[in-house]
């Protein structure tokens, strides 16, 4: 199905909320305090929502959000299972349901790091903590009425690749490669969330935010940026494609809530408009694969299934 609504790339977060009424409903917006998550948090309070925003630097995240209604913080770190599952298990525990479910944070071209059980630190962050996340709070989201969870992938999204023999770059470390497989890994896993999850009444969605310049460039260093044509030597962004962060966040905000995408799910947006189903059987396949192997790592596959 195409969906059309009058948003692009330069729409931001408030305008695709514009008129949208999310009192009653709850969020939760993963490194939803810096880059990307801060304006998402600030646009899904805004229109009523209460948010939850685990942060790995809850300090921090309180600083920035500072006193806004409707928004809580918790401690999350997405590289510690055991983080995952003590804020999961809270959250349960208090009884919510959850509405919205934005899987917002994480890291790009890290430093070869490995964490857990030896994991590579990106495929690790990005991909397995939030597949963790979200089947340890399975029975919240399943407990709402047409739940949504939205996965911020990259560009990358159509044509997704996951470097099936060594998973975690333990045979030559690339940190652009290592980043492509996760964000490879997120759009497999929204697309496969969706096909489990959907009998619940859950959809699952992954997107591409487009060229934002935020705090996720943390590991990059100015000459790195600037030799590649991004920004100038004064940090003045150079490629016509960047867009502030209100704009970068708003095709998450806008999938997480738009009334057009009532019965969708499973699909890569950017722009605010769907650009690619994952309905082949190459696709089917490796998605499935995907999540073989998370649960494997993890211990947890308990989507779509009785609590």
């Amino acid at each position: 199905m195409t969906v059309s609504e009058p948003f692009g790339i330069d729409s931001t977060a408030g305008e695709v909320l514009a008129g949208v009424d999310l009192t009653g409903k709850v969020a939760i917006v993963t490194g939803g305090y810096s880059g990307l998550g801060l304006p998402t948090t600030l646009a899904l309070a805004a229109a009523g929502a209460q948010v939850v925003v685990p942060a790995r630097r809850p300090g921090a995240a309180r600083e920035a959000l500072g006193d806004v209604a409707g928004v809580e913080v918790e401690e999350l770190d997405l590289a510690d299972l055991d983080s995952v599952h003590r804020f999961a298990d809270r959250f349960v525990a208090s009884g919510r349901g959850i509405d919205i479910l934005i899987a917002n944070a994480g890291i790009m071209a890290a430093p070869e790091t490995r964490v857990g059980k030896g994991w590579e630190s990106q495929f690790a962050t990005n991909h397995l903590g939030h597949y963790a996340l979200v089947n340890r709070l399975w029975p919240a989201i399943a407990s709402g009425a047409g739940a949504r969870v939205v996965v911020v992938a990259s560009g990358i999204g159509e044509s997704p690749s996951i470097r099936w023999d060594d998973v975690h770059f333990e045979q030559g470390y690339d940190k652009w490669g290592a980043y492509g497989q996760s964000k490879s890994a997120n759009v497999l896993f929204a697309a496969e969330l969706d096909r489990r999850a959907r009998d619940a009444g859950v959809r699952a969605f992954s997107i591409n935010p487009g060229y934002i310049l935020t705090p996720l460039q943390r590991h990059l260093s100015k000459d790195e940026m600037v030799g590649a044509g991004w920004i100038d030597e004064d940090g003045v962004a150079l490629l016509p494609e960047f867009r502030a962060p209100e704009q970068g966040a708003a095709t998450q905000t806008w999938v997480a809530t738009s009334p057009a995408l009532a019965g969708e799910g499973g699909g890569y947006y950017q722009a605010c408009a769907l650009v690619k189903t994952f309905e082949g059987p190459e696709e089917v396949e490796a998605a499935e694969r995907l999540w073989t192997l998370s649960a494997e790592l993890t211990g947890l596959d308990t989507v779509g299934k009785p609590a």
